[in-house]
C-alpha cells in the first residue's frame, strides 16, 4: 500500500508563492508517475499537473501553465509542486495523486480515475 502525505498549503496574496510537498511511503517511490489535482469549493476536481517515474516528463493543465511547477526528488520519495504568480482561483484543496506506471503517453496523466492513491488533501487559499 501506498500512502501520500502533502504539506506546504496556506494562505497566500495574489501574485505571491507556495510550494507543496507530497511525501510517498509504502512502495518503491522510482516506480510511479506522480500528478497533482485540484477541487475548489462547488466544482469539480481538476488536473494540475503531473511528472513522470523519472523525473523527465512532466505535463500541466492549461491554466496553471508557465506558473507551476512539478518537480520530484527520488531520493527523498517527494514530489513538489512550486506554484508561482498565484491568483485567486488558484483557491482549492490540492491532492496527491500516485500510480504504478511507465508511460510516455501524455494523454494519460490527466485522467485522475487512471491513479490508484491520493493524499488526504492540503488547502491553498490566494487572496486579491
Amino acid at each position: 500500500q501506498v500512502q501520500l502525505v502533502e504539506s506546504g498549503g496556506g494562505l497566500a496574496q495574489a501574485g505571491g508563492s507556495l510550494r507543496l510537498s507530497c511525501a510517498h511511503s509504502g512502495r518503491p517511490f522510482t516506480t510511479y508517475a506522480m500528478a497533482w489535482f485540484r477541487q475548489a469549493p462547488g466544482k469539480e476536481r481538476d488536473f494540475v499537473a503531473a511528472i513522470d517515474w523519472s523525473g523527465r516528463r512532466s505535463y500541466y493543465g492549461d491554466s496553471v501553465k508557465g506558473r507551476f511547477t512539478i518537480s520530484r526528488d527520488n531520493a527523498k520519495n517527494t514530489v513538489y509542486l512550486q506554484m508561482n504568480s498565484l491568483k485567486p482561483e488558484d483557491t482549492a484543496v490540492y491532492y496527491c495523486a500516485a500510480d504504478r506506471v511507465i508511460s510516455d503517453d501524455s494523454s494519460w496523466y490527466p485522467r485522475q480515475y487512471e491513479y490508484d492513491f491520493w493524499g488526504q488533501g492540503t488547502q491553498v487559499t490566494v487572496s486579491s
